[in-house]
């Protein structure tokens, strides 16, 4: 039996890399897709290839980083599937890239509106529709710089570790009304964030930076997404699982 029959699941960012690889999972275990993105034309590409695999989605332009956008995608899941029971909070971005005295104050501003607060403004509304429906699942994407920090990215760094605060902090609130909250470190994953930011030398230098000598792949990200938005990992909740090929270990 499909683990995620049934269920109707959120997920941002859908539209490549991690998100992408995601949602066609959840469809493949029988979840109805709610494929949310920026980007209009990959979005629908998602849904699509769900399609002809036989799943079941449907695509929501939507900008995270501000909060009525989150409140429509919510209300777009529930007008066509009738509830939500999974968000996966996967959208973000990288940034510029500076010492934290150049860094540019837009840019910061534009990191922490989608990595941080847009993951806020996403369970605000995921959380009160979930609690209609007695119950429900999210899954936040985090980094492996959610536990650690790194030079020249400190809005990613900040947003990233008061993700996984918030996470932990939501799930604290919730976990009587039986609604589980998570987050992932994914270490360096390739992804479309990654090899269209770094050359091909500074990406075999990252590749050294994880013992188990490679880079992640976003599928391999999305069997840990799957896993804890299952009723398999029904005793987890305010956990940060890193997915990181030993990165964080050393």
């Amino acid at each position: 039996m499909k683990i995620l029959k049934d269920q109707v699941a959120i997920i941002t960012g859908a539209a490549s890399g991690i998100g992408r690889a995601a949602a066609l999972l959840y469809a493949q275990e029988g979840a109805k897709v709610v494929v949310s993105d920026v980007d209009e034309k990959q979005g629908n590409e998602v849904v699509e290839e769900i399609k002809k695999a036989g799943g079941e989605a449907m695509f929501f332009k939507a900008d995270i980083s501000l909060a009525e956008e989150n409140q429509k995608l919510v209300d777009a899941a529930i007008k066509e599937y009738g509830k939500l029971d999974i968000a996966v909070n996967n959208a973000g971005i990288g940034g510029p890239l500076a010492a934290t005295a150049e860094y540019p104050l837009d840019g910061w501003q534009k990191v922490i509106d989608t990595n941080l607060s847009g993951v806020f403004y996403g369970m605000h509304y995921q959380v009160q529709a979930m609690a209609k429906n007695k119950g429900g699942v999210i899954v936040n994407i985090a980094s492996i710089l959610g536990a650690v920090g790194t030079r020249m990215s400190p809005a990613y760094v900040a947003a990233k570790h008061g993700l996984v605060g918030l996470t932990k902090a939501t799930a604290l609130e919730y976990a009587t009304s039986n609604i589980r909250v998570n987050a992932i470190g994914p270490g360096y994953i390739l992804t479309p964030l990654l090899t269209n930011n770094l050359d091909e030398e500074t990406l075999k230098m990252v590749e050294g930076l994880h013992p188990i000598g490679r880079l992640g792949t976003s599928e391999e990200v999305a069997e840990l997404i799957l896993w804890l938005g299952s009723s398999k990992s029904s005793f987890v909740t305010g956990s940060y699982y890193p997915v990181d090929g030993g990165y964080l270990a050393q």
